[in-house]
């Protein structure tokens, strides 16, 4: 192989390397906050007050990392930085906010809806990013791309519809699930934005967002009286609960960390079609790890969003070459 191949398949294979682990632990935090939220065994109404647990759990990661690397520079990196500053907090509230809003509805959506039906309840980021795109960006999308997100939504609808055939359909979760589509486009584009402000350094935007978010929860939680049930939980001195808490806090960081590096190392909209194809095998899993029977129609509205997401990623792919070449050649010229 020569210098230049040899270079390309390095970085071929730290992207794949890269998405790899985003699968693994998106996967795996899934499940274990689906334990947190909703399961019979801790049994905890308070969806914001887990979420807020895991937040603090990754601040505390991110301040021992820090110090670390202050006194053993030579063995632990971590870049120097004050979220409470008042430069921080005009570079990074703003995404913080969005931060908080996707991570908040996408635990609300996971507290209400099964784990398989969690992949079509956030179908539609792909079709969010194609919007905020346009709007925030100014990019246009062709046609074919917009058919493509067309499909997407009847796959999701047709899912919607499955769900409440079999009895089983949550609205509030299918209305949390929409939300958090739409708060990860719009993060995942405006974080492409922040990320050069903070010299590219995903670990400070991580301590940053969660500094932030810690205390931005504060008041949603007062406002959803979840102070109230985490007073009368009676398992609050269980040492399981808190062990499933710090694993699930310890996931929620390295979930956040893997996210934004495989938007860093690709771009957003591969991101979001990752995530699309990761929740297709994570619906595979579900429903052989809750032992649940689906219907033919249920599977195929899967199939859709799944199709028309891998084809949108190709004609966008296709597009944004066919942009880079004329570009080119109108630079030569």
């Amino acid at each position: 192989m020569t210098e230049i191949e040899n270079r390309l398949w390095s970085k071929f294979v730290y992207i794949a390397i890269v998405v790899a682990s985003y699968w693994v632990v998106s996967i795996l935090t899934v499940f274990i906050n689906k334990a947190l939220l909703s399961s019979d065994t801790i049994n905890l109404d308070a969806p914001l007050f887990v979420t807020w647990c895991q937040c603090i759990i990754s601040l505390i990661i991110c301040v021992v990392l820090s110090s670390l690397s202050k006194w053993f520079p030579e063995y632990v990196r971590f870049p120097d930085g004050n979220p409470y500053c008042r430069e921080s907090l005009r570079k990074v509230l703003p995404l913080s906010l969005l931060f908080t809003g996707m991570i908040a509805t996408n635990n609300l959506c996971l507290k209400y809806v099964g784990v398989a039906f969690y992949y079509i309840g956030r179908s539609l980021t792909t079709v969010f990013n194609v919007i905020f795109t346009y709007l925030i960006l100014g990019q246009k999308t062709s046609t074919n791309c917009i058919a493509c997100c067309g499909f997407i939504v009847l796959g999701f609808w047709l899912g919607v519809d499955q769900e409440h055939i079999a009895g089983s359909l949550s609205a509030l979760g299918t209305i949390f699930g929409v939300l958090g589509s739409l708060t990860l486009s719009v993060y995942s584009i405006h974080m492409k934005q922040v990320l050069p402000k903070l010299n590219q350094e995903i670990w400070l935007l991580s301590y940053y967002n969660n500094a932030y978010s810690v205390i931005i929860f504060l008041p949603l939680m007062i406002a959803n009286g979840e102070h109230v049930t985490v007073y009368n939980y009676d398992k609050l001195g269980s040492l399981t609960f808190w062990s499933v808490m710090m694993v699930g806090g310890i996931c929620g960081f390295a979930n956040g960390y893997v996210s934004a590096l495989q938007i860093k190392v690709t771009s957003p909209l591969t991101h979001n079609i990752s995530g699309t194809a990761k929740a297709c095998a994570q619906t595979v899993l579900a429903t052989y790890w809750f032992n649940e029977t689906k219907t033919f129609m249920w599977w195929f509205s899967n199939m859709i969003v799944l199709g028309a997401s891998a084809m949108y990623a190709r004609l966008r792919q296709l597009d944004l070459t066919k942009g880079y070449r004329e570009e080119k050649q109108l630079l030569k010229a």
